[in-house]
């Protein structure tokens, strides 16, 4: 929200999940496993679902596949919630393709991640996302996340791109809690935390809400934080945000990737999720065990 401007409404919602991709027990992809979970999901919460992100595993996902989930996801879901496709990639011509590949299965938006490994520079990184949302009628959220792609949006270059009208919100995983301010007071910018533990203080400062690994499995809990926030009622907000913390460490600070986690705690619940594609790879029983004290400890809690 600029300085200068009346609040709008988030683009894809407050509390959105960053959902897994389900694969059968050979490895395919899970049609009818995307479509429970993703029913599930809204009706426990979520008011936007964002697939093939990092937690959907798309750098293992075809272009075939990404397409599928989101027509199936769609269908699943109607107009309920926004469906938000996950379509960047390291070359631009590709994230195009991908980008009007989900534009046609009917994805309501686009989250479009820096180029990974070549690191281009500011000018470059600008002139993809520009080139993204020139080439689709969907509203782009741009995903910083600069330690895994080894390239920050800065703030200076997102100020600029926020004049594009289709570029409408970031997924905020750059732990930069100064430079998103800067952000957020110069531009109309809808900000996601995508690291569950800035949520309520990115939300305190004008944030939109979140876009969350976490909420695949604790999916009530999550959104209660931001419901006792708009409610006034902020020290509650701060006692369910600390209750989270500890399944948030255990899902999204071990050593373990958080779509294995997410997959761990879903597949002993008996959820759609099935197998970890290569190289990932499952969680151990000890490690499950782990996950599913803290998950039904804030269950019972929330």
């Amino acid at each position: 929200m600029s300085l200068s401007s009346a609040p709008h409404p988030p683009p894809f919602g407050r509390a959105l999940c960053a959902m897994v991709t389900p694969f059968t027990a050979d490895g395919a992809l899970d049609t009818d496993g995307a479509q429970r979970l993703a029913a599930r999901l809204v009706a426990d919460g979520c008011d936007g679902l964002v697939l093939s992100g990092t937690t959907g595993e798309s750098p293992t996902t075809s272009d075939d596949e990404k397409a599928t989930l989101v027509r199936v996801v769609k269908e699943a879901v109607g107009e309920r919630v926004p469906v938000v496709a996950g379509v960047g990639t390291a070359d631009t011509r590709h994230t195009m393709k991908l980008a009007a590949d989900a534009e046609q299965a009917g994805a309501d938006g686009l989250l479009v991640v820096s180029p990974y490994y070549s690191r281009p520079p500011q000018d470059a990184l600008e002139a993809h996302f520009r080139e993204i949302a020139d080439a689709s009628g969907l509203p782009l959220m741009l995903y910083d996340i600069p330690g895994r792609t080894g390239t920050r949006i800065e703030p200076a270059t997102l100020i600029r791109l926020a004049s594009h009208p289709r570029i409408t919100a970031v997924k905020d995983c750059a732990y930069d809690m100064l430079g998103t301010q800067k952000v957020l007071g110069a531009t109309d910018l809808a900000f996601y935390a995508g690291c569950e533990e800035y949520a309520l203080p990115l939300y305190a400062v004008g944030g939109a809400g979140y876009v969350s690994t976490v909420a695949n499995v604790a999916p009530s809990a999550l959104r209660a934080v931001l419901s006792s926030f708009d409610a006034g009622d902020t020290g509650e907000a701060a006692r369910r945000q600390q209750l989270a913390a500890p399944l948030l460490e255990l899902m999204m600070a071990s050593d373990l990737p958080g779509t294995v986690t997410a997959k761990a705690i879903l597949n002993a619940l008996a959820l759609p999720a099935g197998p970890v594609r290569a190289p990932l790879r499952p969680a151990s029983p000890e490690t499950t065990a782990t996950l599913l004290t803290a998950f039904e400890a804030l269950t019972a809690t929330s």
